[in-house]
């Protein structure tokens, strides 16, 4: 990997730490790609070869992974976990929320949880991450992308 490589690396990961960060905050891609001290096509291309995923979506899933912790507590509604975590539109919301875990935030909520009680909050944070399968339309890791092209496999 050459040194403009990793550079490029290091101010991707540093825009991903930001959204990690501030999931909360109002970020868009214009301002995660000037932290990055790229254009925003550029850093959002790049993000996705190095990630796996757009900027916007890697952020909605950290999003959901936050929203999935202060469901599992109960004692907040969908609505105020929606906006605490950043979310403006409780349907957009909803609706990704729905997508990434399988079931709705309020079906969420009333699951029991009492299993992950004992467990740690970072072990039970990698049990319970939200993962988002390929839709039919999106060809798989393993399939040829439209080009003919390999797709990048995601960095660590």
């Amino acid at each position: 990997m050459s040194p403009e490589e990793l550079a490029n690396l290091a101010l991707l990961r540093r825009a991903r730490d930001r959204m990690d960060r501030e999931y909360a905050s109002p970020l868009d891609v214009a301002t995660l790609a000037r932290t990055a001290l790229m254009s925003t096509a550029h850093f959002s291309r790049r993000f996705r070869a190095a990630y796996g995923e757009t900027p916007y979506s890697y952020l909605m899933t950290r999003r959901i992974e936050r929203a999935k912790a202060l469901l599992r507590r109960g004692d907040l509604s969908v609505t105020d976990v929606c906006m605490t975590v950043g979310c403006t539109s409780l349907g957009s919301f909803s609706a990704r929320f729905t997508e990434l875990v399988g079931e709705t935030p309020t079906a969420y909520r009333a699951r029991d949880h009492s299993a992950l009680a004992s467990v740690p909050g970072c072990v039970a944070k990698d049990l319970t991450r939200p993962t988002r399968e390929p839709s039919r339309n999106e060809p798989s890791r393993n399939e040829p992308s439209r080009n003919g092209e390999a797709h990048p496999a995601p960095a660590a």
